[in-house]
């Protein structure tokens, strides 16, 4: 299953400093998204999940990546509620929108 996802709303707990990344997720695929984890390209291990809940079809909103790093480059891993695994590489500063898709 391949799927790709740009905006969700309720993501963000803490306000955006310099470094941190903001994009907008949208989830244009058929799948409810329920875990997203991202590492800077090049490191073996994923970070915490990203997501503060599910993310049905259709949905979209503001995404903070605040790690403190000053990256561009992201491994992106999305998980589905059925269990399906997606994972893609992105430069996020140039993008500003990532889609989730079928």
């Amino acid at each position: 299953m391949r799927f790709a996802l740009t905006a969700l709303a309720a993501l963000a707990a803490t306000p955006a400093l310099a470094e941190d990344l903001v994009f907008t997720l949208v989830n244009d695929s058929s799948h409810t998204i329920v875990e997203m984890y991202v590492s800077e390209v090049g490191v073996d291990q994923w970070g915490e999940n990203i997501l503060f809940g599910a993310v049905e079809p259709g949905v979209s909103g503001e995404v903070t990546i605040a790690d403190g790093l000053e990256v561009c480059d992201y491994d992106l891993r999305y998980v589905s509620a059925e269990g399906g695994e997606a994972e893609d590489t992105q430069n996020l500063c140039e993008l500003g929108t990532y889609t989730l898709t079928d």
